[in-house]
């Protein structure tokens, strides 16, 4: 069986189913995970431009260090540059972390992370690395849309939280709900091109930066 990205398949349980947009640098560099190790600030901001509009995740590492340090690298060499949100369920998440690149895609991944433990509930507006289980967190995030704490025990770890631009996550298109999620294989090989193609109502990601202090 091919494998592709892992998918929050305990999510669908539970759903009863240095900023700067990306260089030709960032490309290349996101084309090898296992360079990209920096050891994320404390507390920094992750501003999200979008087809609705800007919010921002603030980021505290005390919460979740590995997942911290991953969203950081993630960020700042662009890697959600461009990307869509392809997975929005009212009143649950919404989900997106896919690169538009499928090139970039196939190199994350078996480029997964250790757990951190829960230290903070998936209450609404927190963010959270998505998994396939133990020790398999790679890129993909999602939004608490409502109060998620049932899936603390399940052993999602929020790194963060949206500060401001919440109306905008909310506002993000639903239509598709977890079709698009269904589809992680074909969004892996072929990237944009297949999203755009089947699913073209989804919002997308103009850039994401790390927000200057």
């Amino acid at each position: 069986m091919r494998r592709c990205v892992p998918l929050l398949v305990l999510l669908l349980v539970a759903a009863g189913c240095g900023g700067g947009s990306a260089s030709s640098t960032s490309s290349d560099a996101l084309l090898h995970p296992d360079q990209l190790t920096a050891t994320a600030p404390a507390q920094f901001d992750a501003v999200f431009d979008t087809t609705k509009g800007d919010f921002t995740v603030r980021v505290n590492r005390a919460w979740a260090p590995r997942g911290a340090d991953r969203f950081y690298e993630l960020v700042r060499n662009g890697y959600y540059d461009r990307s869509k949100f392809f997975r929005v369920v009212r009143g649950f998440v919404v989900q997106f972390g896919l690169s538009a690149d499928p090139k970039v895609s196939l190199a994350w991944v078996d480029a997964t992370i250790p757990d951190d433990p829960v230290k903070k509930p998936n209450a609404r507006g927190t963010v959270t690395f998505a998994s396939a289980g133990p020790n398999t967190r790679t890129t993909q995030v999602f939004v608490n849309l409502a109060d998620n704490s049932s899936l603390d025990s399940q052993g999602f770890a929020p790194f963060g939280e949206v500060v401001s631009g919440m109306r905008v996550v909310g506002s993000l298109y639903s239509g598709y709900g977890d079709m698009p999620s269904a589809h992680q294989g074909e969004i892996v090989n072929h990237g944009n091109a297949y999203l755009d193609q089947y699913f073209p109502q989804l919002d997308g990601i103009e850039t994401a930066t790390i927000a200057k202090n």
